[in-house]
């Protein structure tokens, strides 16, 4: 992701493990929520050849916790099968367990944003850190869509990630400016608008400014609608929230733009 890097040192691991299923355990801190139709899913085609290895980090009391394959596991146990083959990992903390969980879920069965996130802020990672400390010092949670709480962790992230913590400070700050503190204000399009919008023209961009001039362009629900309605008129490949995101931000652009003279206008 962007200039934020996941890493864990090197340590010792042990191969081809047989442990007991009813060994292993979970820390809600650094795994995704367990999906129990998922595991049931597998444990009604389970093939034990198929099952392959989970990797599990055994810590210094001799506890062993699944770093990787809990639904493999989960499955084994709906299945009645009692030993389970392991990857086991020595002498990390829970820190890193949860990194190596992002590190090995990037790609296959992505966690969803909501869990990356928890995950990454047990492990640490400063993507996760910098993105939760500017919304707590906007009093904001993340994971719902409310007056207090942001529902699109995804485009938050991404601000963070493609702009920096300071671009997301900003496009809150502005949101909240323009519209008060409302489930609508939050809106993952609207933010990830202002965001672009602040991300690539920086110091150009008066913040408070920016915020009276969208205000006069209506309500954050208001905004909303414009945006769903450009974006189906665009034709179905630009539906999707990536073109939402840039609809978003030309509006933006539009509102900086309106009563500004040729050289101080900015292009979208």
């Amino acid at each position: 992701m962007g200039g934020y890097a996941f890493h864990i040192p090197e340590h010792e691991v042990t191969y081809g493990v047989e442990v007991k299923v009813s060994d292993l355990r979970i820390d809600p801190q650094a795994q995704r929520t367990l999906n129990e139709r998922r595991a049931q899913s597998i444990a009604s085609n389970l093939v034990l050849e198929a099952i392959g290895t989970v990797i599990v980090s055994e810590r210094p009391g001799g506890e062993l916790y699944i770093i990787d394959g809990q639904h493999r596991c989960r499955a084994c146990e709906l299945a009645g099968i009692p030993t389970i083959k392991a990857e086991v990992h020595h002498g990390l903390t829970q820190a890193q367990e949860a990194i190596f969980f992002l590190i090995k879920n990037k790609e296959s069965h992505k966690p969803r944003p909501i869990d990356e996130f928890h995950v990454g802020l047990t492990g640490g990672v400063p993507l996760f850190v910098d993105t939760d400390g500017i919304l707590k010092r906007h009093g904001l949670a993340l994971g719902s869509s409310s007056t207090n709480s942001v529902g699109a962790v995804s485009g938050v992230l991404q601000i963070v990630d493609r702009y920096g913590a300071e671009t997301l400070d900003r496009t809150l700050t502005v949101a909240e400016e323009a519209w008060g503190r409302s489930p609508e204000t939050w809106d993952g399009m609207l933010l990830g608008g202002i965001g672009m919008c602040i991300g690539q023209w920086g110091d150009l961009i008066d913040d408070a400014d920016l915020a009276r001039k969208m205000l006069v362009m209506g309500t954050a629900a208001k905004w909303r609608a414009e945006i769903l309605s450009q974006s189906s008129r665009g034709g179905f490949n630009n539906s999707g929230t990536g073109s939402r995101v840039t609809t978003a931000y030309r509006l933006v652009v539009h509102a900086w733009n309106r009563g500004r003279k040729t050289e101080n206008r900015i292009e979208a």
